[in-house]
Protein backbone atom coordinates (compact mmCIF):
# COMPACT_ATOMS: atom_id res chain seq x y z
CA UNK A 1 0.00 0.00 0.00
CA UNK A 2 1.25 3.49 -0.79
CA UNK A 3 2.41 5.75 2.00
CA UNK A 4 0.70 9.09 2.59
CA UNK A 5 3.79 10.97 1.33
CA UNK A 6 3.74 9.00 -1.95
CA UNK A 7 0.05 9.80 -2.41
CA UNK A 8 0.76 13.49 -1.76
CA UNK A 9 3.47 13.46 -4.44
CA UNK A 10 1.07 11.84 -6.93
CA UNK A 11 -1.55 14.50 -6.14
CA UNK A 12 0.97 17.31 -6.70
CA UNK A 13 2.11 15.81 -10.01
CA UNK A 14 -1.44 15.37 -11.30
CA UNK A 15 -2.44 18.83 -10.05
CA UNK A 16 0.46 20.50 -11.87
CA UNK A 17 -0.09 18.56 -15.10
CA UNK A 18 -2.72 18.88 -17.81
CA UNK A 19 -4.04 15.42 -16.94
CA UNK A 20 -7.73 15.46 -15.91
CA UNK A 21 -7.96 11.87 -14.66
CA UNK A 22 -5.39 9.49 -13.19
CA UNK A 23 -5.79 5.88 -11.99
CA UNK A 24 -3.10 3.84 -10.24
CA UNK A 25 -3.51 0.16 -9.34
CA UNK A 26 -0.93 -1.90 -7.44
CA UNK A 27 -1.31 -5.12 -5.45
CA UNK A 28 -5.07 -4.81 -5.06
CA UNK A 29 -5.07 -1.10 -4.17
CA UNK A 30 -6.60 1.41 -6.55
CA UNK A 31 -6.18 5.19 -6.40
CA UNK A 32 -8.27 7.30 -8.71
CA UNK A 33 -7.85 11.07 -9.08
CA UNK A 34 -10.17 13.31 -11.08
CA UNK A 35 -9.95 17.06 -11.44
CA UNK A 36 -13.18 19.07 -11.33
CA UNK A 37 -14.42 19.89 -14.81
CA UNK A 38 -13.23 16.57 -16.25
CA UNK A 39 -16.83 15.59 -16.93
CA UNK A 40 -17.11 13.68 -13.67
CA UNK A 41 -18.76 14.65 -10.39
CA UNK A 42 -16.50 16.54 -7.99
CA UNK A 43 -17.34 14.30 -5.03
CA UNK A 44 -14.92 11.44 -4.29
CA UNK A 45 -15.71 8.02 -5.74
CA UNK A 46 -14.76 4.98 -3.69
CA UNK A 47 -14.70 1.56 -5.32
CA UNK A 48 -14.37 -1.84 -3.72
CA UNK A 49 -11.35 -3.77 -4.94
CA UNK A 50 -10.71 -7.42 -4.10
CA UNK A 51 -7.93 -7.93 -1.55
CA UNK A 52 -7.81 -4.40 -0.08
CA UNK A 53 -10.01 -1.32 0.10
CA UNK A 54 -9.60 1.22 -2.68
CA UNK A 55 -8.57 4.79 -1.97
CA UNK A 56 -9.74 7.70 -4.09
CA UNK A 57 -7.99 11.03 -3.87
CA UNK A 58 -9.19 14.12 -5.64
CA UNK A 59 -6.61 16.65 -6.79
CA UNK A 60 -7.53 20.34 -6.55
CA UNK A 61 -7.67 22.63 -9.53
CA UNK A 62 -7.06 26.34 -9.36
CA UNK A 63 -9.34 28.42 -11.52
CA UNK A 64 -9.03 31.98 -12.71
CA UNK A 65 -12.02 32.86 -10.51
CA UNK A 66 -10.11 31.69 -7.43
CA UNK A 67 -7.28 34.05 -8.31
CA UNK A 68 -9.57 37.11 -8.31
CA UNK A 69 -9.45 38.73 -4.91
CA UNK A 70 -12.20 40.73 -3.25
CA UNK A 71 -11.39 44.33 -2.36
CA UNK A 72 -8.95 44.32 0.54
CA UNK A 73 -10.30 45.34 3.92
CA UNK A 74 -8.29 47.55 6.22
CA UNK A 75 -6.06 45.29 8.31
CA UNK A 76 -5.43 45.98 11.94
CA UNK A 77 -1.86 46.16 13.24
CA UNK A 78 -2.43 42.90 15.15
CA UNK A 79 -3.58 41.03 12.01
CA UNK A 80 -0.55 42.30 10.08
CA UNK A 81 1.80 41.12 12.84
CA UNK A 82 0.13 37.70 12.95
CA UNK A 83 0.41 37.26 9.17
CA UNK A 84 4.09 38.24 9.07
CA UNK A 85 4.79 35.82 11.92
CA UNK A 86 2.97 33.01 10.06
CA UNK A 87 5.01 33.57 6.88
CA UNK A 88 8.01 31.88 8.49
CA UNK A 89 5.98 28.90 9.68
CA UNK A 90 5.61 25.59 7.83
CA UNK A 91 2.02 24.39 7.35
CA UNK A 92 1.25 20.71 7.79
CA UNK A 93 -1.75 20.15 5.55
CA UNK A 94 -4.30 17.37 5.32
CA UNK A 95 -3.53 15.03 2.42
CA UNK A 96 -7.18 13.92 2.25
CA UNK A 97 -10.74 14.53 3.34
CA UNK A 98 -11.48 12.89 6.67
CA UNK A 99 -11.76 13.23 10.44
CA UNK A 100 -8.83 14.71 12.40
CA UNK A 101 -7.68 12.91 15.56
CA UNK A 102 -4.90 14.17 17.86
CA UNK A 103 -4.23 10.70 19.33
CA UNK A 104 -4.44 7.04 18.36
CA UNK A 105 -7.34 6.44 20.80
CA UNK A 106 -9.52 8.53 23.11
CA UNK A 107 -7.57 7.26 26.15
CA UNK A 108 -4.15 8.11 24.66
CA UNK A 109 -2.28 11.40 24.94
CA UNK A 110 -2.14 13.66 21.88
CA UNK A 111 0.75 12.99 19.51
CA UNK A 112 1.85 16.63 19.78
CA UNK A 113 0.94 19.82 21.60
CA UNK A 114 1.92 23.44 21.08
CA UNK A 115 5.64 23.58 21.90
CA UNK A 116 6.33 19.91 21.02
CA UNK A 117 9.54 19.25 19.09
CA UNK A 118 9.05 17.21 15.90
CA UNK A 119 11.24 15.78 13.18
CA UNK A 120 10.34 14.85 9.59
CA UNK A 121 9.13 11.37 10.55
CA UNK A 122 7.19 12.40 13.68
CA UNK A 123 3.52 11.42 13.58
CA UNK A 124 1.51 14.53 14.49
CA UNK A 125 -2.06 13.26 14.04
CA UNK A 126 -4.34 10.78 12.32
CA UNK A 127 -6.84 11.53 9.55
CA UNK A 128 -9.52 8.85 9.31
CA UNK A 129 -11.13 8.31 5.92
CA UNK A 130 -13.42 5.39 5.08
CA UNK A 131 -12.44 3.53 8.29
CA UNK A 132 -8.74 3.78 7.34
CA UNK A 133 -6.56 5.60 9.89
CA UNK A 134 -3.79 7.52 8.12
CA UNK A 135 -0.85 8.75 10.19
CA UNK A 136 0.23 12.26 9.19
CA UNK A 137 3.92 13.08 9.56
CA UNK A 138 5.46 16.49 10.32
CA UNK A 139 7.59 16.59 7.11
CA UNK A 140 9.90 19.14 8.75
CA UNK A 141 12.12 19.43 11.82
CA UNK A 142 10.87 22.05 14.24
CA UNK A 143 8.45 23.00 16.99
CA UNK A 144 4.64 22.96 16.86
CA UNK A 145 3.59 26.64 16.95
CA UNK A 146 -0.17 26.21 16.58
CA UNK A 147 -2.80 23.49 16.20
CA UNK A 148 -5.38 24.78 13.73
CA UNK A 149 -8.13 22.13 14.09
CA UNK A 150 -9.95 20.45 16.96
CA UNK A 151 -9.99 16.75 17.79
CA UNK A 152 -12.80 15.00 15.89
CA UNK A 153 -13.20 17.85 13.37
CA UNK A 154 -13.82 17.08 9.70
CA UNK A 155 -10.98 18.32 7.50
CA UNK A 156 -10.70 18.93 3.76
CA UNK A 157 -7.91 18.06 1.34
CA UNK A 158 -5.22 20.75 1.57
CA UNK A 159 -6.56 22.25 4.82
CA UNK A 160 -3.77 23.40 7.18
CA UNK A 161 -3.71 21.31 10.37
CA UNK A 162 -0.60 22.60 12.18
CA UNK A 163 1.87 25.47 11.98
CA UNK A 164 5.47 24.43 12.67
CA UNK A 165 8.37 26.75 13.45
CA UNK A 166 11.17 25.13 11.38
CA UNK A 167 14.63 24.63 12.87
Amino acid sequence: MLKVQEIRELIKLVDQSSINEFTYEHEGTKIEMKKPGSGQPVSPVYQAVPVQAAETVQAPVQTKAAAIEAPAAVETAEAAKQESANENLHKIISPMVGTFYQSSSPESDAYVQVGSKVNKESVVCIVEAMKLFNEIEAEVNGEIAEILVKDGQLVEYGQPLFLVRPE
